[in-house]
Protein backbone atom coordinates (compact mmCIF):
# COMPACT_ATOMS: atom_id res chain seq x y z
CA UNK A 1 0.00 0.00 0.00
CA UNK A 2 1.33 3.41 -0.88
CA UNK A 3 1.84 5.91 1.84
CA UNK A 4 -0.78 8.20 0.29
CA UNK A 5 -3.55 5.70 0.95
CA UNK A 6 -3.80 6.67 4.61
CA UNK A 7 -4.26 10.36 4.02
CA UNK A 8 -6.67 9.62 1.20
CA UNK A 9 -8.84 7.65 3.61
CA UNK A 10 -8.86 10.67 5.90
CA UNK A 11 -9.75 12.90 2.99
CA UNK A 12 -12.58 10.55 2.02
CA UNK A 13 -13.94 10.86 5.56
CA UNK A 14 -13.72 14.64 5.22
CA UNK A 15 -15.67 14.48 2.00
CA UNK A 16 -18.52 12.56 3.53
CA UNK A 17 -21.92 12.44 1.93
CA UNK A 18 -20.79 10.11 -0.81
CA UNK A 19 -24.08 8.35 -0.31
CA UNK A 20 -25.63 5.48 -2.14
CA UNK A 21 -28.18 5.40 -4.88
CA UNK A 22 -30.84 4.33 -2.39
CA UNK A 23 -32.23 0.95 -3.33
CA UNK A 24 -32.63 -0.83 -6.63
CA UNK A 25 -33.82 0.96 -9.73
CA UNK A 26 -37.44 0.59 -10.77
CA UNK A 27 -38.09 -1.52 -13.85
CA UNK A 28 -39.07 0.22 -17.08
CA UNK A 29 -41.94 -0.95 -19.22
CA UNK A 30 -42.24 -1.23 -22.98
CA UNK A 31 -40.50 1.65 -24.76
CA UNK A 32 -41.81 2.88 -28.09
CA UNK A 33 -44.83 0.56 -28.13
CA UNK A 34 -44.86 -2.70 -30.07
CA UNK A 35 -42.94 -1.17 -32.97
CA UNK A 36 -40.31 0.36 -30.74
CA UNK A 37 -40.70 3.67 -32.59
CA UNK A 38 -44.09 4.90 -31.36
CA UNK A 39 -43.84 8.47 -30.12
CA UNK A 40 -45.21 9.69 -26.81
CA UNK A 41 -48.36 11.76 -27.09
CA UNK A 42 -46.69 14.58 -25.15
CA UNK A 43 -43.37 15.74 -26.58
CA UNK A 44 -41.82 17.50 -23.59
CA UNK A 45 -38.24 16.97 -22.42
CA UNK A 46 -36.70 17.84 -19.05
CA UNK A 47 -32.91 18.34 -19.01
CA UNK A 48 -30.49 18.95 -16.14
CA UNK A 49 -28.20 21.82 -17.06
CA UNK A 50 -25.78 22.52 -14.21
CA UNK A 51 -25.72 26.21 -13.23
CA UNK A 52 -28.42 28.79 -13.77
CA UNK A 53 -27.39 30.72 -16.90
CA UNK A 54 -25.57 33.98 -16.40
CA UNK A 55 -27.02 35.35 -19.64
CA UNK A 56 -28.68 34.06 -22.82
CA UNK A 57 -26.99 36.71 -24.95
CA UNK A 58 -24.98 34.49 -27.33
CA UNK A 59 -22.26 37.12 -27.63
CA UNK A 60 -21.79 37.43 -23.88
CA UNK A 61 -22.28 33.94 -22.51
CA UNK A 62 -19.19 32.09 -21.27
CA UNK A 63 -20.45 28.89 -19.68
CA UNK A 64 -21.54 25.49 -20.94
CA UNK A 65 -25.02 25.79 -19.43
CA UNK A 66 -25.68 29.02 -21.34
CA UNK A 67 -24.30 27.56 -24.56
CA UNK A 68 -26.57 24.51 -24.26
CA UNK A 69 -29.67 26.71 -24.19
CA UNK A 70 -28.45 29.13 -26.87
CA UNK A 71 -27.86 26.16 -29.17
CA UNK A 72 -31.64 25.61 -29.17
CA UNK A 73 -32.54 29.30 -29.43
CA UNK A 74 -30.16 30.38 -32.18
CA UNK A 75 -28.68 28.97 -35.35
CA UNK A 76 -25.47 30.11 -37.00
CA UNK A 77 -24.34 29.88 -40.57
CA UNK A 78 -23.12 26.35 -39.85
CA UNK A 79 -24.78 23.79 -37.60
CA UNK A 80 -23.87 20.37 -36.18
CA UNK A 81 -25.34 16.94 -36.80
CA UNK A 82 -26.06 14.67 -33.80
CA UNK A 83 -22.65 13.03 -34.24
CA UNK A 84 -20.93 16.43 -34.25
CA UNK A 85 -20.28 16.67 -37.98
CA UNK A 86 -20.68 20.14 -39.45
CA UNK A 87 -23.79 20.62 -41.59
CA UNK A 88 -25.44 23.66 -43.21
CA UNK A 89 -27.29 25.93 -40.80
CA UNK A 90 -28.76 29.25 -41.90
CA UNK A 91 -26.33 29.03 -44.82
CA UNK A 92 -27.48 26.26 -47.13
CA UNK A 93 -24.20 26.33 -49.09
CA UNK A 94 -20.89 28.19 -49.33
CA UNK A 95 -17.77 28.57 -51.43
CA UNK A 96 -14.20 29.06 -50.26
CA UNK A 97 -11.73 30.99 -52.39
CA UNK A 98 -8.66 29.22 -53.74
CA UNK A 99 -6.38 30.92 -51.22
CA UNK A 100 -8.72 29.97 -48.35
CA UNK A 101 -9.19 33.57 -47.25
CA UNK A 102 -12.67 34.41 -48.56
CA UNK A 103 -15.87 32.57 -47.66
CA UNK A 104 -19.12 33.26 -49.52
CA UNK A 105 -22.27 32.00 -47.81
CA UNK A 106 -25.68 31.57 -49.43
CA UNK A 107 -28.44 31.96 -46.84
CA UNK A 108 -31.70 30.07 -46.93
CA UNK A 109 -34.54 32.11 -48.39
CA UNK A 110 -36.94 30.57 -45.86
CA UNK A 111 -34.87 31.33 -42.74
CA UNK A 112 -37.02 33.44 -40.37
CA UNK A 113 -36.74 35.10 -36.99
CA UNK A 114 -39.34 34.00 -34.48
CA UNK A 115 -41.32 37.20 -35.15
CA UNK A 116 -41.50 36.43 -38.87
CA UNK A 117 -38.74 38.76 -40.08
CA UNK A 118 -36.43 37.20 -42.67
CA UNK A 119 -32.91 36.27 -41.54
CA UNK A 120 -30.64 38.19 -43.87
CA UNK A 121 -26.96 38.62 -44.61
CA UNK A 122 -27.17 42.06 -42.97
CA UNK A 123 -28.24 40.34 -39.73
CA UNK A 124 -24.93 38.45 -39.72
CA UNK A 125 -22.95 41.57 -40.60
CA UNK A 126 -24.55 43.41 -37.66
CA UNK A 127 -24.14 40.46 -35.29
CA UNK A 128 -20.51 39.69 -36.09
CA UNK A 129 -19.64 43.38 -35.69
CA UNK A 130 -21.52 43.41 -32.37
CA UNK A 131 -19.73 40.28 -31.18
CA UNK A 132 -16.34 41.86 -31.96
CA UNK A 133 -17.24 45.29 -30.55
CA UNK A 134 -15.53 45.93 -27.17
CA UNK A 135 -18.72 47.70 -26.07
CA UNK A 136 -20.53 44.35 -26.08
CA UNK A 137 -18.21 43.15 -23.30
CA UNK A 138 -17.88 39.73 -24.87
CA UNK A 139 -15.24 37.48 -23.35
CA UNK A 140 -15.30 35.37 -26.48
CA UNK A 141 -14.55 38.07 -29.05
CA UNK A 142 -11.02 36.68 -29.38
CA UNK A 143 -12.37 33.67 -31.28
CA UNK A 144 -13.22 36.03 -34.17
CA UNK A 145 -9.50 36.80 -34.64
CA UNK A 146 -9.23 35.05 -38.04
CA UNK A 147 -11.59 37.65 -39.60
CA UNK A 148 -9.98 40.70 -41.18
CA UNK A 149 -9.58 43.52 -38.61
CA UNK A 150 -11.21 41.53 -35.78
CA UNK A 151 -8.22 41.83 -33.47
CA UNK A 152 -7.90 45.57 -34.12
CA UNK A 153 -11.61 46.00 -33.36
CA UNK A 154 -11.56 44.00 -30.12
CA UNK A 155 -8.52 46.04 -29.07
CA UNK A 156 -10.52 49.22 -29.72
CA UNK A 157 -8.13 50.46 -32.43
CA UNK A 158 -10.62 50.51 -35.32
CA UNK A 159 -14.43 50.68 -35.43
CA UNK A 160 -16.56 47.50 -35.79
CA UNK A 161 -17.64 48.68 -39.24
CA UNK A 162 -14.14 47.73 -40.48
CA UNK A 163 -14.70 44.01 -39.79
CA UNK A 164 -14.11 41.86 -42.87
CA UNK A 165 -17.76 40.95 -43.42
CA UNK A 166 -20.25 42.33 -45.91
CA UNK A 167 -23.63 41.49 -47.39
CA UNK A 168 -23.39 41.01 -51.16
CA UNK A 169 -27.19 40.90 -51.25
CA UNK A 170 -29.98 39.96 -48.85
CA UNK A 171 -29.01 36.30 -48.83
CA UNK A 172 -25.32 36.32 -49.69
CA UNK A 173 -22.66 36.98 -47.07
CA UNK A 174 -18.93 37.39 -47.58
CA UNK A 175 -16.39 36.89 -44.79
CA UNK A 176 -12.73 37.70 -45.42
CA UNK A 177 -9.94 36.21 -43.32
CA UNK A 178 -6.38 37.37 -42.72
CA UNK A 179 -5.12 33.86 -43.37
CA UNK A 180 -6.49 30.51 -44.41
CA UNK A 181 -7.94 29.06 -41.20
CA UNK A 182 -8.62 25.31 -41.25
CA UNK A 183 -11.07 25.39 -38.34
CA UNK A 184 -13.09 28.42 -39.51
CA UNK A 185 -16.25 26.53 -40.50
CA UNK A 186 -16.30 24.84 -37.09
CA UNK A 187 -15.99 28.24 -35.46
CA UNK A 188 -19.19 29.32 -37.19
CA UNK A 189 -21.17 26.89 -35.03
CA UNK A 190 -20.03 28.82 -31.93
CA UNK A 191 -22.43 31.16 -30.17
CA UNK A 192 -20.07 34.13 -30.67
CA UNK A 193 -21.01 33.97 -34.36
CA UNK A 194 -24.78 33.53 -33.90
CA UNK A 195 -27.04 36.23 -35.34
CA UNK A 196 -29.09 38.42 -33.00
CA UNK A 197 -32.19 40.38 -33.98
CA UNK A 198 -31.02 43.96 -34.35
CA UNK A 199 -34.38 45.77 -33.77
CA UNK A 200 -34.96 44.07 -30.42
CA UNK A 201 -31.33 44.47 -29.31
CA UNK A 202 -31.57 48.19 -30.03
CA UNK A 203 -35.01 48.48 -28.43
CA UNK A 204 -34.39 46.56 -25.21
CA UNK A 205 -30.62 46.80 -24.72
CA UNK A 206 -29.35 44.39 -22.05
CA UNK A 207 -32.90 43.13 -21.55
CA UNK A 208 -33.32 41.88 -25.12
CA UNK A 209 -32.91 38.27 -23.91
CA UNK A 210 -35.77 38.51 -21.39
CA UNK A 211 -38.85 36.36 -21.99
CA UNK A 212 -41.25 38.35 -24.11
CA UNK A 213 -38.40 40.37 -25.64
CA UNK A 214 -36.13 37.75 -27.14
CA UNK A 215 -36.51 37.14 -30.87
CA UNK A 216 -34.42 34.16 -31.98
CA UNK A 217 -33.90 32.18 -35.17
CA UNK A 218 -33.38 28.65 -33.85
CA UNK A 219 -35.72 25.70 -33.46
CA UNK A 220 -37.06 27.06 -30.15
CA UNK A 221 -38.07 30.33 -28.56
CA UNK A 222 -37.78 31.46 -24.96
CA UNK A 223 -41.04 31.09 -23.02
CA UNK A 224 -39.99 31.34 -19.38
CA UNK A 225 -36.90 31.91 -17.24
CA UNK A 226 -37.28 31.38 -13.50
CA UNK A 227 -33.95 32.24 -11.89
CA UNK A 228 -32.33 29.34 -10.00
CA UNK A 229 -35.11 27.05 -11.20
CA UNK A 230 -35.53 26.55 -14.94
CA UNK A 231 -35.62 27.93 -18.47
CA UNK A 232 -38.54 26.85 -20.62
CA UNK A 233 -38.36 26.86 -24.42
CA UNK A 234 -41.18 26.14 -26.84
CA UNK A 235 -41.06 25.15 -30.45
CA UNK A 236 -40.52 27.92 -33.00
CA UNK A 237 -43.12 27.32 -35.75
CA UNK A 238 -41.25 29.71 -38.05
CA UNK A 239 -37.95 27.80 -37.91
CA UNK A 240 -37.05 26.78 -41.45
CA UNK A 241 -36.78 23.08 -40.50
CA UNK A 242 -39.67 22.99 -38.06
CA UNK A 243 -41.20 20.02 -39.91
CA UNK A 244 -38.26 17.89 -38.77
CA UNK A 245 -38.59 18.99 -35.15
CA UNK A 246 -40.57 16.73 -32.81
CA UNK A 247 -40.22 17.95 -29.22
CA UNK A 248 -42.61 20.80 -28.42
CA UNK A 249 -41.31 21.99 -25.06
CA UNK A 250 -37.86 21.94 -23.43
CA UNK A 251 -37.13 22.55 -19.76
CA UNK A 252 -33.54 23.24 -18.72
CA UNK A 253 -33.12 23.01 -14.95
CA UNK A 254 -30.41 24.50 -12.78
CA UNK A 255 -28.85 21.36 -11.25
CA UNK A 256 -25.63 22.28 -9.49
CA UNK A 257 -26.27 19.61 -6.83
CA UNK A 258 -25.38 16.42 -8.67
CA UNK A 259 -26.84 14.06 -6.07
CA UNK A 260 -30.14 15.94 -6.20
CA UNK A 261 -30.01 15.85 -9.99
CA UNK A 262 -29.67 12.05 -9.93
CA UNK A 263 -32.52 11.74 -7.47
CA UNK A 264 -34.65 13.90 -9.74
CA UNK A 265 -33.75 11.71 -12.70
CA UNK A 266 -34.68 8.56 -10.80
CA UNK A 267 -37.97 10.10 -9.71
CA UNK A 268 -38.87 10.87 -13.34
CA UNK A 269 -38.33 14.61 -13.13
CA UNK A 270 -35.51 14.60 -15.68
CA UNK A 271 -35.07 12.80 -18.99
CA UNK A 272 -31.38 13.68 -19.19
CA UNK A 273 -28.88 14.85 -16.60
CA UNK A 274 -25.99 17.20 -17.15
CA UNK A 275 -23.62 14.90 -15.30
CA UNK A 276 -23.58 12.35 -12.49
CA UNK A 277 -22.38 12.40 -8.88
CA UNK A 278 -19.14 10.48 -9.31
CA UNK A 279 -19.31 9.17 -5.74
CA UNK A 280 -22.41 7.21 -6.78
CA UNK A 281 -20.92 5.83 -9.98
CA UNK A 282 -20.51 2.25 -8.62
CA UNK A 283 -24.20 2.19 -7.66
CA UNK A 284 -25.20 3.65 -11.02
CA UNK A 285 -23.17 1.05 -12.87
CA UNK A 286 -24.81 -1.71 -10.84
CA UNK A 287 -28.38 -0.46 -11.08
CA UNK A 288 -28.75 1.95 -14.03
CA UNK A 289 -26.00 0.90 -16.42
CA UNK A 290 -28.34 0.94 -19.41
CA UNK A 291 -29.10 4.64 -18.81
CA UNK A 292 -25.52 5.75 -18.18
CA UNK A 293 -23.66 7.35 -21.08
CA UNK A 294 -19.89 7.85 -20.78
CA UNK A 295 -17.97 9.11 -23.80
CA UNK A 296 -14.78 11.04 -24.66
CA UNK A 297 -15.12 14.80 -24.30
CA UNK A 298 -12.90 17.52 -25.71
CA UNK A 299 -12.02 19.22 -22.45
CA UNK A 300 -9.39 19.70 -19.74
CA UNK A 301 -10.11 20.08 -16.02
CA UNK A 302 -7.49 22.31 -14.42
CA UNK A 303 -6.56 24.68 -11.63
CA UNK A 304 -5.68 28.19 -12.74
CA UNK A 305 -3.05 30.21 -10.87
CA UNK A 306 -3.37 33.98 -10.67
CA UNK A 307 -0.06 35.22 -12.05
CA UNK A 308 -0.84 38.90 -11.53
CA UNK A 309 -0.13 38.92 -7.78
CA UNK A 310 1.68 36.97 -5.04
CA UNK A 311 2.20 34.19 -4.29
CA UNK A 312 2.28 33.00 -7.93
CA UNK A 313 3.58 36.10 -9.71
CA UNK A 314 7.20 35.48 -10.77
CA UNK A 315 7.17 32.17 -8.89
CA UNK A 316 7.57 29.37 -11.47
CA UNK A 317 9.17 26.98 -8.96
CA UNK A 318 6.20 27.28 -6.60
CA UNK A 319 3.70 26.80 -9.43
CA UNK A 320 5.48 23.65 -10.58
CA UNK A 321 5.78 22.31 -7.04
CA UNK A 322 2.01 22.47 -6.61
CA UNK A 323 1.49 20.78 -9.99
CA UNK A 324 3.84 17.91 -9.17
CA UNK A 325 2.38 17.31 -5.71
CA UNK A 326 -1.01 16.33 -7.17
CA UNK A 327 -1.48 12.59 -7.67
CA UNK A 328 -3.70 12.54 -10.75
CA UNK A 329 -4.11 8.77 -10.67
CA UNK A 330 -5.87 9.04 -7.32
CA UNK A 331 -8.04 11.88 -8.60
CA UNK A 332 -9.15 9.97 -11.69
CA UNK A 333 -9.36 6.51 -10.14
CA UNK A 334 -10.83 7.28 -6.72
CA UNK A 335 -12.51 10.69 -6.91
CA UNK A 336 -13.98 10.97 -10.41
CA UNK A 337 -13.55 7.36 -11.58
CA UNK A 338 -15.62 7.66 -14.76
CA UNK A 339 -12.76 7.09 -17.18
CA UNK A 340 -11.12 10.51 -17.01
CA UNK A 341 -7.50 10.56 -18.18
CA UNK A 342 -4.77 12.06 -15.94
CA UNK A 343 -3.61 15.28 -17.62
CA UNK A 344 -0.02 16.46 -17.76
CA UNK A 345 -0.70 18.71 -20.75
CA UNK A 346 -3.12 21.47 -21.71
CA UNK A 347 -4.51 20.22 -25.02
CA UNK A 348 -6.35 16.87 -24.84
CA UNK A 349 -5.46 13.87 -26.96
CA UNK A 350 -7.44 13.07 -30.12
CA UNK A 351 -7.58 16.68 -31.31
CA UNK A 352 -7.56 16.84 -35.10
CA UNK A 353 -4.15 17.34 -36.77
CA UNK A 354 -2.32 17.62 -33.46
CA UNK A 355 -0.08 15.62 -31.11
CA UNK A 356 -0.80 16.48 -27.48
CA UNK A 357 2.24 17.61 -25.43
CA UNK A 358 3.00 16.72 -21.82
CA UNK A 359 5.09 17.93 -18.91
CA UNK A 360 8.42 16.03 -18.91
CA UNK A 361 7.56 14.78 -15.43
CA UNK A 362 4.63 12.81 -16.88
CA UNK A 363 7.07 9.95 -17.44
CA UNK A 364 8.17 9.95 -13.78
CA UNK A 365 6.69 8.00 -10.88
CA UNK A 366 4.52 9.96 -8.45
CA UNK A 367 7.19 9.44 -5.80
CA UNK A 368 9.74 11.13 -8.07
CA UNK A 369 7.33 14.00 -8.76
CA UNK A 370 6.76 14.54 -5.06
CA UNK A 371 10.50 14.57 -4.36
CA UNK A 372 10.96 17.23 -7.02
CA UNK A 373 7.92 19.13 -5.70
CA UNK A 374 9.55 19.36 -2.25
CA UNK A 375 12.79 20.62 -3.77
CA UNK A 376 11.00 23.31 -5.77
CA UNK A 377 8.84 24.29 -2.79
CA UNK A 378 11.96 24.87 -0.71
CA UNK A 379 13.60 26.71 -3.60
CA UNK A 380 10.60 29.04 -3.65
CA UNK A 381 11.26 29.90 0.00
CA UNK A 382 8.60 27.81 1.74
CA UNK A 383 9.01 25.26 4.51
CA UNK A 384 7.25 23.68 7.49
CA UNK A 385 8.03 26.81 9.47
CA UNK A 386 6.95 29.07 6.64
CA UNK A 387 4.19 27.22 4.79
CA UNK A 388 2.35 28.54 1.76
CA UNK A 389 -1.14 29.70 2.72
CA UNK A 390 -3.42 29.81 -0.27
CA UNK A 391 -7.11 30.09 -1.22
CA UNK A 392 -8.61 27.60 -3.67
CA UNK A 393 -11.81 28.82 -5.32
CA UNK A 394 -14.38 26.47 -6.87
CA UNK A 395 -17.95 26.88 -8.03
CA UNK A 396 -20.81 24.97 -6.41
CA UNK A 397 -20.79 21.33 -7.41
CA UNK A 398 -20.19 18.16 -5.41
CA UNK A 399 -17.36 16.87 -7.60
CA UNK A 400 -15.54 20.20 -7.58
CA UNK A 401 -15.66 20.10 -3.78
CA UNK A 402 -14.43 16.51 -3.63
CA UNK A 403 -11.54 17.25 -5.96
CA UNK A 404 -10.64 20.42 -4.05
CA UNK A 405 -10.61 18.52 -0.76
CA UNK A 406 -8.39 15.83 -2.27
CA UNK A 407 -5.95 18.32 -3.81
CA UNK A 408 -5.74 20.34 -0.59
CA UNK A 409 -4.96 17.10 1.29
CA UNK A 410 -2.24 16.22 -1.23
CA UNK A 411 -0.65 19.65 -0.98
CA UNK A 412 -0.75 19.40 2.81
CA UNK A 413 0.66 15.88 2.87
CA UNK A 414 3.47 16.44 0.36
CA UNK A 415 4.43 20.07 0.97
CA UNK A 416 2.69 21.28 4.10
CA UNK A 417 0.60 23.84 2.20
CA UNK A 418 -2.31 25.29 4.19
CA UNK A 419 -5.24 25.60 1.78
CA UNK A 420 -8.49 27.42 2.43
CA UNK A 421 -11.35 26.20 0.24
CA UNK A 422 -13.69 28.91 -1.06
CA UNK A 423 -17.00 27.90 -2.62
CA UNK A 424 -19.11 30.35 -4.65
CA UNK A 425 -22.31 30.10 -6.70
CA UNK A 426 -21.66 30.11 -10.48
CA UNK A 427 -22.38 33.76 -11.28
CA UNK A 428 -20.43 35.02 -8.26
CA UNK A 429 -17.61 32.63 -9.07
CA UNK A 430 -17.41 33.93 -12.66
CA UNK A 431 -17.28 37.51 -11.45
CA UNK A 432 -14.55 36.72 -8.91
CA UNK A 433 -12.51 34.79 -11.47
CA UNK A 434 -12.93 37.38 -14.21
CA UNK A 435 -11.73 40.15 -11.89
CA UNK A 436 -8.77 38.00 -10.81
CA UNK A 437 -9.71 38.24 -7.15
CA UNK A 438 -8.30 34.77 -6.76
CA UNK A 439 -5.16 32.81 -5.99
CA UNK A 440 -6.04 29.31 -7.24
CA UNK A 441 -9.31 28.66 -9.08
CA UNK A 442 -10.76 25.48 -10.44
CA UNK A 443 -11.82 25.62 -14.11
CA UNK A 444 -12.43 23.50 -17.14
CA UNK A 445 -11.89 24.37 -20.75
CA UNK A 446 -14.04 22.70 -23.38
CA UNK A 447 -12.95 23.05 -26.99
CA UNK A 448 -15.22 25.30 -29.02
CA UNK A 449 -14.18 23.46 -32.17
CA UNK A 450 -12.05 20.39 -32.82
CA UNK A 451 -8.71 22.14 -33.24
CA UNK A 452 -5.74 22.70 -30.93
CA UNK A 453 -6.07 26.44 -31.44
CA UNK A 454 -9.36 26.40 -29.48
CA UNK A 455 -7.27 25.58 -26.39
CA UNK A 456 -4.11 27.47 -27.27
CA UNK A 457 -5.78 30.83 -27.88
CA UNK A 458 -7.35 30.94 -24.40
CA UNK A 459 -3.87 31.44 -22.92
CA UNK A 460 -2.91 34.21 -25.36
CA UNK A 461 -2.18 37.41 -23.44
CA UNK A 462 -5.02 39.21 -25.26
CA UNK A 463 -7.66 36.53 -24.68
CA UNK A 464 -10.75 37.68 -22.83
CA UNK A 465 -10.79 34.35 -20.98
CA UNK A 466 -7.14 34.37 -19.92
CA UNK A 467 -8.03 34.47 -16.24
CA UNK A 468 -4.56 33.56 -15.01
CA UNK A 469 -3.02 36.74 -16.44
CA UNK A 470 -0.46 34.67 -18.32
CA UNK A 471 1.59 36.77 -20.75
CA UNK A 472 4.60 35.35 -22.56
CA UNK A 473 5.63 37.06 -25.85
CA UNK A 474 7.18 33.83 -27.10
CA UNK A 475 3.90 31.97 -26.59
CA UNK A 476 1.90 34.72 -28.30
CA UNK A 477 4.35 34.80 -31.21
CA UNK A 478 4.05 31.04 -31.76
CA UNK A 479 0.27 31.36 -31.90
CA UNK A 480 0.57 34.17 -34.40
CA UNK A 481 2.86 32.02 -36.55
CA UNK A 482 0.36 29.16 -36.33
CA UNK A 483 -2.48 31.48 -37.36
CA UNK A 484 -0.64 32.50 -40.51
CA UNK A 485 0.59 29.02 -41.43
CA UNK A 486 -1.31 27.12 -44.13
CA UNK A 487 0.77 23.94 -43.96
CA UNK A 488 -1.03 21.78 -41.37
CA UNK A 489 2.13 19.96 -40.25
CA UNK A 490 4.08 23.19 -39.77
CA UNK A 491 1.09 24.77 -38.02
CA UNK A 492 0.95 21.81 -35.62
CA UNK A 493 4.67 22.26 -34.86
CA UNK A 494 4.09 25.90 -33.85
CA UNK A 495 1.17 24.94 -31.62
CA UNK A 496 3.05 22.05 -30.05
CA UNK A 497 6.00 24.31 -29.28
CA UNK A 498 3.58 26.83 -27.77
CA UNK A 499 2.11 24.13 -25.53
CA UNK A 500 5.62 23.16 -24.37
CA UNK A 501 6.31 26.81 -23.51
CA UNK A 502 3.04 26.97 -21.59
CA UNK A 503 3.79 23.80 -19.62
CA UNK A 504 7.25 25.10 -18.80
CA UNK A 505 5.77 28.36 -17.44
CA UNK A 506 2.93 26.51 -15.66
CA UNK A 507 0.29 29.27 -15.36
CA UNK A 508 -2.24 26.48 -14.81
CA UNK A 509 -2.23 22.95 -13.47
CA UNK A 510 -3.86 20.36 -15.77
CA UNK A 511 -5.54 17.65 -13.70
CA UNK A 512 -7.51 15.43 -16.07
CA UNK A 513 -9.04 15.22 -19.52
CA UNK A 514 -12.82 15.06 -19.38
CA UNK A 515 -15.27 12.42 -20.35
CA UNK A 516 -18.99 13.06 -20.75
CA UNK A 517 -20.93 11.18 -18.06
CA UNK A 518 -24.71 11.64 -17.94
CA UNK A 519 -27.91 9.73 -17.47
CA UNK A 520 -30.35 9.43 -20.38
CA UNK A 521 -33.78 7.82 -20.17
CA UNK A 522 -34.31 5.01 -22.69
CA UNK A 523 -37.25 6.81 -24.21
CA UNK A 524 -35.09 9.72 -25.40
CA UNK A 525 -34.50 8.99 -29.07
CA UNK A 526 -31.87 10.68 -31.22
CA UNK A 527 -29.23 11.41 -28.57
CA UNK A 528 -25.67 10.66 -29.71
CA UNK A 529 -22.64 11.31 -27.56
CA UNK A 530 -19.97 13.22 -29.47
CA UNK A 531 -16.58 14.61 -28.54
CA UNK A 532 -17.92 18.18 -28.35
CA UNK A 533 -20.88 17.09 -26.14
CA UNK A 534 -23.11 19.27 -28.28
CA UNK A 535 -26.68 18.15 -28.84
CA UNK A 536 -29.68 19.98 -30.25
CA UNK A 537 -33.15 19.29 -28.90
CA UNK A 538 -34.56 19.49 -32.44
CA UNK A 539 -32.78 16.17 -33.13
CA UNK A 540 -34.43 14.42 -30.16
CA UNK A 541 -37.86 12.91 -29.59
CA UNK A 542 -39.66 11.10 -26.78
CA UNK A 543 -40.79 7.52 -27.38
CA UNK A 544 -43.99 6.18 -25.85
CA UNK A 545 -43.37 4.69 -22.41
Amino acid sequence: MRKSAAWWSLAAMMLGGCGQGGGPAASIGLIGGESGTELAAEQVIHIGNLADPQTLDPHRNQGVSEANIDRDLFEGLVNEAPNGDLIPGVAESWEISEDGKTYTFHLRADARWSNGDPVTAEDFVYSLRRSADPATLSRYSFVLAPIVNAEEITAGDVPPSELGVRALDAHTLEIRLDNATPYFLGLLAHSATYPVHRPTVEQFGDEFTNPGNLVSNGAYVLAEWVVQSHVKLVRNPLYWDNESTTIDEVYYYATENQAAELQRFRAGGLDMTYTIPKAQLPWIRENLADQLVIAPYLGTYYYGLNLTKPPFKDAPALRRALALAIDRDIITQQVTAAGEIPAYGWIPPNVANYESQQMPEAAWTQEERETEAKRLYAQAGYSAANPLRVELLYNTQDDHKRIAVAVAAMWKQVLGVETTLVNQEWKVYLDTRNQRKTQVFRAGWIGDYNDAYSFAEVQHSASGLNNTGYANPEYDHLLELASAEQDLAKRAEYLQEAERVLLDDMPLIPIYYYVTARMVKPWVRGYEANIMDHFHTKDLSILAH
